[in-house]
């Protein structure tokens, strides 16, 4: 693997453990951007160690991969009442902020006939559909038979063809 690929991918494991912190509600000692920083270095640490870092670099980004995508479950699955209401949601077209993020529009649309409220998991993903990054994004009290929009933004610059899909959508 070339040097340019062991740093790509030491960055993106940097952003999936940074992505699990944030969805996780980073409980444990220390601010989620001090986190982000030591991950990040650890990775780009392990990038500097050369190509024989490179599988078990893979190894690990895979197996951070696993877990942002389970801690983000757990933390959907924390909402108490929550229900799978994916069909609700409606996301528009990615747009590049000034800093270089990527931001798409959220659209709820509530058919209940009470207020509720949503948590959107947003995945941002590159052309051949890899996971760059997760936004959740909340859109509260959602009056009956109306819709609601809210703006999911990437957590770090994101450069080429950028995809959002909403990976899971919780109504309660």
């Amino acid at each position: 693997m070339a040097r340019h690929g062991i740093r790509d991918t030491a960055w993106g494991l940097a952003v999936v453990i940074a992505a699990a912190f944030v969805l996780s509600g980073c409980s444990g000692k220390g601010s989620p951007s001090t986190t982000a920083s030591k991950a990040a270095s650890a990775a780009e640490s392990l990038a500097s160690q050369g190509s024989s870092a490179a599988a078990s670099l893979a190894s690990e980004a895979s197996s951070a991969m696993a877990s942002a995508t389970s801690e983000a479950a757990h933390k959907l699955d924390e909402i108490k009442g929550g229900v799978n209401a994916k069909g609700d949601a409606r996301l528009g077209t990615v747009s590049t902020e000034a800093d270089g993020r990527k931001s798409v529009q959220v659209t709820v649309s509530n058919s209940t006939s009470q207020s509720r409220s949503y948590a959107v998991q947003v995945d941002f993903r590159d052309h051949s559909g890899k996971l760059l990054d997760v936004a959740l994004v909340t859109v509260d009290d959602v009056a009956a038979g109306a819709s609601k929009n809210a703006t999911a933004l990437s957590h770090r610059k994101l450069s080429g063809d950028v995809t959002a899909d909403a990976g899971r959508v919780v109504r309660y």
